[in-house]
């Protein structure tokens, strides 16, 4: 064995891949997710001001008739307040808010989405962003007059403190698949530039272990891209309806795997070990350098569906709070563990192999 390679027998570092991995596994999926407003339904989609109209609300996971004591509000900007003027509580998942908009008039956007806001003790509060749009009027008729107020504040709630995953509209319990989806994406790149370091080395010294270690750690990256794109796919049919796009960054992502795919084809199509050695670490350096544009930058030079392109945010706020950090970042050091572990027995097993050949040979 090479007094080189003598890190890969020992044990701590497997094990604490197996433990992170089965702490996110159970940590990340018996987490449950804040209360949240799922949909809210109104015989008007656009109100004026004077109005008078209902909302009916739809929560998740909230507890509105356990509670009984709900409020409610909508919020303009920052300094537009409206709280609701009745509330009728259905049972703990659904509820009626009767609102009045006031008489007075602003200056403001021609149509601006009012945000919903709903506060119990027991769940905290629930948001809505543009939960229904508002119509500022040309002129307000002066036959209208009611007492409802717009306020500029609202009171200080009592925050649930719960260990509990952020509630997003539309991800709902998807949100877990980001110590998936996101993490072993992250993790292939680390793995990458593994590979591509020993490719590099390859180069300079010659040497046929980092030949070998060049193609393992790119073999597990690879996997790991392959079930990326998978859990992408998955997640795409929940929120986007569909299992695949034209969207840019989907796009980009299979075509790094396919220019990645190729770099096997040329391995298994080379018998001599130094020629083979050379042409692979070569593409395994242009593999890299063309996953870097087709992933990080051409994808955010254009509109995208996908978070963290195109001026949609990702990984920041609401998408990962603390309590998903918890489990996204153990997540992804125990792919990468876990990721190296397998590099390491493709590896080995090929240096076995060669070993066999060579016996066999003689």
């Amino acid at each position: 064995m090479d007094k080189r390679d003598k890190w890969m027998h020992k044990s701590y570092w497997k094990v604490l891949g197996v433990v992170l991995f089965v702490y996110v596994i159970i940590g990340g999926l018996s987490t449950p997710l804040k209360p949240g407003i799922a949909n809210v339904t109104s015989e008007k989609s656009l109100v004026y001001a004077g109005q008078s109209f209902t909302l009916g609300v739809e929560g998740y996971n909230t507890h509105f008739k356990v509670d009984g004591k709900i409020q409610a509000w909508l919020k303009l900007d920052s300094s537009h307040f409206l709280k609701a003027k009745n509330v009728e509580v259905i049972n703990d998942n659904t509820a009626n808010l009767s609102f009045t908009l006031p008489t007075i008039s602003f200056e403001s956007k021609a149509i601006e989405g009012l945000t919903l806001i709903t506060y119990n003790e027991k769940d905290g509060t629930a948001i809505l962003p543009d939960a229904i749009s508002f119509s500022k009027p040309s002129k307000l008729d002066s036959n209208i007059t009611n007492d409802a107020i717009w306020v500029s504040s609202l009171p200080i709630f009592t925050q649930n403190t719960s260990i509990m995953f952020p509630y997003r509209n539309i991800l709902n319990e998807t949100i877990r698949n980001t110590f998936f989806h996101v993490a072993l994406w992250l993790a292939m790149v680390i793995i990458l530039l593994a590979g591509l370091y020993h490719a590099i080395l390859y180069l300079k010294t010659r040497d046929l272990r980092h030949d070998k270690l060049s193609a393992a750690y790119n073999t597990s990256a690879i996997l790991y891209g392959i079930l990326g794109l998978v859990t992408g796919s998955v997640w795409a049919k929940y929120t986007w309806g569909t299992w695949w796009t034209t969207d840019v960054k989907l796009n980009m992502a299979a075509i790094a795997m396919l220019i990645y795919l190729a770099y096997f084809i040329l391995r298994g199509s080379n018998t001599d070990f130094d020629k083979r050695a050379r042409i692979s670490a070569a593409y395994s350096i242009f593999s890299f350098a063309a996953l870097i544009p087709l992933i990080f930058i051409i994808p955010r030079m254009t509109a995208s569906l996908h978070p963290g392109n195109g001026g949609n945010p990702a990984l920041g706020g609401e998408d990962l709070d603390h309590t998903l950090r918890l489990f996204f970042y153990p997540s992804i050091i125990s792919f990468i563990l876990l990721g190296v572990w397998m590099a390491t027995l493709n590896y080995r097993t090929e240096v076995l192999n060669e070993k066999q050949q060579l016996k066999s040979q003689n």
